[in-house]
């Protein structure tokens, strides 16, 4: 999708800052106040959740159009559009560029997901071979502070002002943005496992997650006791349109074998439909729809609704034999697609978690003055039955903090609950 695009455009912006850019004159008042005009107007008449939403986005304008009044640099006017967006409370919605203070992205710059239990951030799920791993974070664990700062506390700068009521989600938003930390300053966290308090340091000694291990597009291997069971895992390259071919290649390996997994935990990036329905088409029969696509504006515009299905065609030999997904909390925007597009299509059982809940089809945009990029949903996008995308829950669905809790937790809970499933298909 046009949000991988954005994101790349963005990391160069920070590491490798254009002399073009560097050379071009200040802004005017005038011309920062058009660009943010622009912003904020073209959010209003095309964002597709304002009706699930608590934004009051006629106050985010009152609230934020006169610290233009104070504004000298491009670097202050970056910082404002991030606030001004972060008043959606909505991980796919984003700037294509960045300070090097600014939040990592959320869920592909993160390393664990917590949410909210009362008054309590409760660790949900940790993102495997990153820094909180490594740091001893599990699910259930319980952070009680950020850098020193209680949570409660902590939040505030990432909070939503700009609603008509309290959300939760909103809460959970500003908690995941002090938990992705920004580009430079290490997070040290204080964190409780039942009476048992410690001090994590998951940028130490490195930060994980501003550098990505070089995985290659996609991992193949043969597992099972007798090598019986295919296992092939996409490593955030569904934007990559070379991974088609990797992965005809790999399937082809592996048209031997009883059954196979399809590992999509690692896809917080999202990518685009090509790549999606390439791969869904190596595993079905006949010509299906996979998802259904809404546009709100045009309906607001002319009062017709107007919605589609987009559909999956098959393609080259078919791998028939039983398949599973796995998903989970970095499987993000297109990887939620395809989720969503297997179980629709019914060649696939999907097994692990929520995902990421990236909420719907993003555009992408540019401010006229200052050429800077922004990205947000358009589109609603839902499961054929009529469930939103974000909505989606798989067929297996595991509680990772009751997982964690068994006398002999699995490391990989999901993968045990695959494994087992397709024991008893065969």
């Amino acid at each position: 999708m046009k949000h991988v695009l954005l994101l790349a455009s963005g990391m160069l912006a920070l590491l490798r800052p254009g002399p073009a850019n560097a050379q071009k004159p200040p802004l005017t008042r005038q011309q920062y106040q058009e660009d943010f005009d622009f912003l904020w107007n073209t959010v209003r008449t095309n964002y597709a959740y304002f009706g699930t939403t608590q934004t009051d986005w006629e106050q985010v304008r009152v609230s934020y159009r006169p610290q233009l009044d104070t504004l000298s640099s491009r670097r202050a006017f970056v910082r404002v559009l991030e606030n001004v967006l972060a008043e959606l409370y909505d991980n796919h919605a984003g700037l294509g560029t960045n300070r090097a203070d600014s939040r990592r992205l959320v869920p592909t710059g993160t390393d664990v997901w917590a949410e909210f239990v009362g008054d309590r951030a409760v660790v949900q799920q940790v993102r495997a071979g990153y820094g909180a791993e490594k740091a001893g974070l599990k699910p259930g664990a319980v952070i009680e502070a950020v850098n020193g700062v209680a949570v409660a506390e902590a939040i505030r700068p990432w909070l939503a002002h700009a609603l008509r009521r309290p959300d939760p989600a909103a809460r959970n938003f500003a908690l995941a943005q002090l938990l992705a930390g920004d580009h430079i300053t290490p997070r040290t966290w204080t964190v409780q496992v039942g009476v048992r308090r410690f001090t994590a340091q998951p940028d130490a000694p490195a930060p994980l997650l501003e550098t990505t291990p070089n995985k290659g597009l996609l991992e193949v291997k043969r597992i099972g006791d007798h090598g019986t069971i295919g296992y092939l895992k996409i490593n955030n390259s569904l934007g990559d349109s070379r991974l088609i071919a990797r992965f005809d290649s790999a399937l082809t390996a592996l048209q031997g074998t009883q059954s196979l997994v399809l590992d999509l935990r690692e896809t917080p990036s999202g990518g685009n439909t090509t790549v999606a329905r390439a791969i869904m088409g190596r595993f079905i029969k006949a010509e299906g729809p996979y998802q259904r696509h809404e546009l709100p504006n045009e309906e607001a515009e002319t009062g017709i609704p107007r919605r589609w299905l987009e559909l999956v065609a098959p393609r080259g030999p078919r791998y028939a034999k039983p398949l599973v997904v796995l998903v989970g909390r970095w499987t993000g925007s297109m990887g939620e697609g395809l989720a969503i597009g297997f179980d629709a299509l019914h060649c696939a059982t999907l097994v692990g978690t929520e995902m990421a809940q990236l909420r719907g089809a993003i555009y992408s945009y540019q401010l006229p003055h200052s050429s800077i990029g922004f990205s947000f949903p358009v589109e609603r996008l839902y499961h054929v039955d009529g469930r939103p995308r974000e909505a989606y829950r798989p067929h297996f669905a595991l509680d990772l903090l009751k997982a964690d809790q068994e006398p002999k937790p699995s490391p990989d809970p999901v993968m045990k609950e695959a494994l087992s499933l397709l024991e008893h298909k065969d």
